[in-house]
């Protein structure tokens, strides 16, 4: 569960295992460089058997690991650079998962925690435009196209394992000032009740 809540969230930043034909859009070194981030975002998915959705959040990261993710009405996703929890204020529970496993099952989790280590997984290819294409190395990996401009990203697509399409599209990507301690802490509400990772 916990594995298919992730690829459903969020999928961001990367690198470059050999030397490209073409070289990549200007802004994708800064990106790659970016030590914090901070954007409003809408993330939309089709699919044949749930249709269109749309769904509203903010994101917050920060190098080392350090991942905030705010649905409205919805999901919180909190990294402090080891663990990964996953809250829902509907059903009150918790989720706890170490990011060495949750990179390993997810690696397009890596986008947003830890580039480099993409290298295995994917190649970076110019695409259209300003467009990142994300190659995967294994089959059961999805294709990835990034979109950015002045070192920040943009916007993020793929098609998951079901066959939906997503899209992230950042509304307002920018690099704010250090963020708080407690940003990427997660404080359990009272009653809270935690869950085995699956």
């Amino acid at each position: 569960m916990f594995r298919k809540v992730l690829c459903g969230c969020l999928g961001v930043g990367l690198l470059g295992a050999g030397a490209p034909t073409v070289a990549l859009p200007g802004w994708w070194g800064g990106f790659q460089a970016m030590v914090r981030l901070e954007s409003d975002f809408v993330q939309q998915s089709e699919s044949a058997v749930f249709g269109k959705l749309r769904r509203q959040g903010q994101l917050k990261l920060a190098k080392g690991g350090h991942l905030r993710v705010e649905y409205r009405q919805g999901l919180l996703l909190v990294a402090d650079g080891r663990n990964l929890v996953q809250y829902d204020p509907e059903a009150r529970t918790a989720q706890r998962i170490s990011l060495r496993s949750a990179s390993a099952d997810t690696p397009l989790l890596n986008i947003l925690l830890n580039p480099s280590a993409l290298a295995g997984f994917y190649e970076a290819k110019a695409g259209s435009g300003q467009e990142v294409a994300l190659e995967p190395r294994r089959k059961d990996l999805p294709r990835v196209v990034l979109t950015g401009r002045d070192g920040l990203l943009q916007r993020i697509q793929w098609r998951d394992a079901t066959g939906a399409s997503q899209e992230i599209e950042l509304q307002n990507p920018r690099t704010p000032p250090p963020f708080a301690a407690a940003t990427f802490t997660f404080d359990p509400p009272a009653g809270t009740r935690w869950l085995s990772p699956r």
